[in-house]
């Protein structure tokens, strides 16, 4: 027998649980390893395993009535099986990194990416932390690399590019710096575009929508409360965003992690239009609206004239729990990618992998070359007709 992990979903808090449940097998010859119900495009000599989760779950008695202590022991649960410190990659073997990933990685299989985007805009969806800038201990000490910016700043010239965060909208222009981007902060609740002006926006009017402003006196009634009876746990942070909340016990003691969770929870009780989430190492608390950063990609679209068009290709790269939203919109609408950044397999909607930063840099550089090598040659065969016209008879 034995012990997996699963994450799901308590409606009624709205706190994502981790429950332990006995598998029936053993791992290698379980029927919850299924194959993938939205695999990527197929890859020769290549198959695609993933984790369901659905399968666990239907042979499972979930007594939901077990108290709180219950609930506190079962949220701390979920917090340690999200920690990165709790979850080793597997070794990559000799020549085929590939062989331990349940998706194949962009940067080889790029070619094929790039002829699936053949004759459509390609439009960039960025997340930022552990996208562009690694996970730090200090989530103010995130800086981005002048060398991320300045490939970032080079793929803006060749496509529309947003930066989707769960971070104050604000503070993610303040590490990235670029003012020809869309920036949607507060996981898609606080979106801006330009300050510069885009070359590929098809429309002149400015963007900014905020779907939650009306909860903003209700965050910072939260976050006054959470700074009160968090300042007691060493290393706990409570990050204003704006429009939602982050805490994160990247630097606390996991001896003191059931003690921050019930420091969350008796906060919590008392706003049920909020709910949690849980991130890496960070738990997330957000307005009930019905808004994600799936919303945000399709409302950047939009906003871009690419609402209802079949010649568009977003590409929406992201690392965190939230961006599934996004890798899920992208599933639904049959256009475009998801890459998801990891050094683990995860269950994903993304069709991608890359493993970290560094490789997010190397896949965004090869793009815009790509890009440019296009440009070149459109250009010398446009030279060539014009030259042709000239010599043909009138």
């Amino acid at each position: 027998m034995t012990n997996q992990n699963v994450v799901v979903s308590d409606g009624k808090s709205g706190i994502n649980m981790a429950i332990t449940a006995a598998a029936a097998a053993a791992v290698s010859g379980s029927s919850l390893f299924t194959t993938a119900a939205q695999k990527p495009p197929a890859v020769p000599g290549t198959s695609y395993i993933t984790i369901s989760k659905k399968k666990l779950l239907q042979n499972l008695d979930i007594n939901a009535g077990g108290g709180g202590g219950a609930r506190i022991n079962a949220w701390v649960d979920s917090m340690r099986a999200s920690s990165p410190t709790h979850i080793k990659s597997p070794p990559p073997l000799s020549g085929d990194h590939q062989s331990s990933w349940t998706h194949p990685s962009a940067l080889d299989m790029f070619e094929e990416i790039t002829n699936a985007s053949k004759g459509k805009q390609i439009v960039m969806f960025l997340d930022y932390d552990g996208t562009l800038s690694p996970i730090v201990d200090d989530p103010d000490r995130a800086f981005m690399s002048e060398s991320m910016r300045a490939t970032v700043r080079k793929l803006a010239r060749y496509f529309p590019t947003a930066i989707v965060s769960g971070r104050c909208r604000d503070k993610v222009y303040s590490f990235v710096r670029l003012a020809e981007l869309y920036y949607a902060g507060s996981h898609g609740m606080d979106i801006k575009g330009p300050s510069k002006g885009s070359i590929h926006k098809k429309g002149a009017e400015a963007v900014l929508f905020q779907p939650a402003s009306e909860y903003i006196p209700m965050i910072d009634e939260v976050y006054k409360a959470l700074l009160e009876v968090t300042k007691a746990t060493p290393g706990a942070k409570v990050e204003n965003n704006k429009f939602c909340l982050s805490v994160h016990f990247r630097c606390v003691d996991e001896k003191k992690w059931i003690e921050l969770a019930k420091q969350v929870g008796s906060v919590m009780e008392g706003y049920p239009d909020l709910r949690l989430t849980q991130g890496r190492k960070v738990l997330e608390i957000r307005p009930t609206i019905k808004w994600d950063k799936g919303k945000a990609l399709e409302f950047l679209l939009e906003s871009l004239g690419y609402a209802n068009c079949a010649d568009v290709f977003p590409v929406y790269i992201g690392d965190d729990r939230t961006d599934e939203d996004a890798f899920k919109v992208l599933r639904e609408r049959g256009q475009g990618f998801g890459i998801l950044v990891s050094k683990t397999p995860k269950e994903t909607n993304a069709s991608y992998s890359l493993q970290e930063p560094t490789e997010v840099m190397a896949f965004l550089r090869r793009l815009v070359d790509w890009k440019k090598s296009s440009l070149r040659k459109q250009f010398r065969m446009r030279r060539r007709l014009e030259e042709i016209n000239m010599f043909l008879p009138n």
